[in-house]
């Protein structure tokens, strides 16, 4: 797989650096909405329903983000950085949900089959 790559993309210039990255970021994102897999069912054990969908929704992007720096030459030394850059915004949650007051017009952000019973209990 290195050396496709490296054929293909890595010596095409400037213009493409990214691409692989790019790529691959969305490639998992909709493997994991057309499969199903959902990050959201999992958290909302643990808290309510767009709680869930917010955290599920970064660690989706973290996680796809993880896979694309791996996979891309070009960004691959800022792994790390790029992992941490999106776990550290999540520490503001609690204090958003708690300062920032939602009006009745708020996107909910969760799974469609449970989008009404979110609605319903706030």
């Amino acid at each position: 797989m290195e050396h496709i790559i490296e054929y293909y993309l890595v010596g095409a210039g400037e213009n493409l650096r990214g691409f692989i990255f790019g790529f691959v970021h969305v490639a998992v994102m909709l493997v994991g909405y057309y499969s199903g897999w959902s990050i959201n069912r999992l958290l909302k054990l643990a808290s309510n329903g767009y709680i869930a969908g917010i955290f599920g929704a970064a660690l989706a992007h973290v996680f796809a983000d993880l896979l694309a720096s791996i996979i891309d030459p070009h960004v691959r030394s800022m792994v790390v950085g790029i992992v941490i850059g999106g776990l550290v915004p999540l520490i503001f949650v609690p204090i958003l949900e708690k300062w920032v007051v939602k009006s009745k017009h708020h996107i909910v952000v969760g799974d469609h089959e449970d989008v009404s019973k979110d609605l319903k209990s706030h």
